[in-house]
């Protein structure tokens, strides 16, 4: 799930994402093997000492999954019955070292220089103002932090380019925008990153798995 930037923008961001609560997961893990494949790659970028950012935590699929592997996870999402759920989930399981909070990257007591690790798992394509966000995202990183993501680049594959867009004139999905993956690395490099890994998850869905160091 992902934060927009706007103020009206991020009001219809949130009634979508809370409608599509109750069902994210299923929708998240039909696809069971590119799940398992993004919590086993980002397991190995971890260690047990860092301190996590899930942006756009949805309802906790990833961020419950690695809670051994972090020291602590701070996980933010717009809708907050995505987080009602990924708490209650975390609760069952006595999971204790995740802080779930209905907030955005732009919250102020999440201060610069704090994370080891932000996750941006299916967020960067749904965003109003990426720049500003990757921005944000580089100064909350510690020196030498990581970023690691997981995009769709739809823009590799015209019929879904297409479908997609047509779906969100007409609302029945958030606007995407149609990423290229040579556009998704420019961009990211822009905000002072180092590209370390660029994998692609699906090649239905040009779904890329990417990780970059903080310049």
């Amino acid at each position: 799930m992902f934060i927009m930037v706007g103020g009206t923008e991020m009001n219809k961001s949130e009634k979508y994402w809370d409608k599509t609560a109750s069902d994210y997961d299923q929708i998240e893990r039909k696809d069971e093997q590119t799940y398992l494949h993004i919590l086993k790659r980002t397991r190995s970028y971890l260690k047990t000492n860092d301190i996590v950012l899930d942006f756009g935590c949805g309802t906790g699929l990833i961020s419950n999954e690695i809670a051994e592997n972090a020291k602590e996870i701070h996980a933010i999402d717009l809708s907050l019955n995505m987080i009602e759920i990924a708490k209650k989930k975390a609760k069952e399981r006595n999971i204790s070292n995740i802080n779930y909070a209905h907030s955005t990257i732009f919250d102020e007591r999440l201060k610069k220089g704090s994370f080891d690790v932000i996750l941006v798992f299916h967020v960067l394509h749904l965003l109003e103002d990426e720049p500003i966000v990757l921005q944000r995202i580089n100064e909350l990183l510690k020196p030498e932090g990581l970023l690691i993501s997981a995009t769709p680049c739809v823009g590799e594959k015209v019929f879904l380019r297409n479908l997609l867009a047509f779906a969100g004139r007409i609302g029945i999905v958030p606007n995407i925008r149609p990423f290229k993956i040579r556009d998704l690395v420019d961009l990211i490099e822009e905000g002072d990153f180092s590209i370390i890994e660029t994998e692609c998850l699906k090649n239905s869905s040009r779904e890329y798995f990417i990780v970059a160091r903080k310049i």
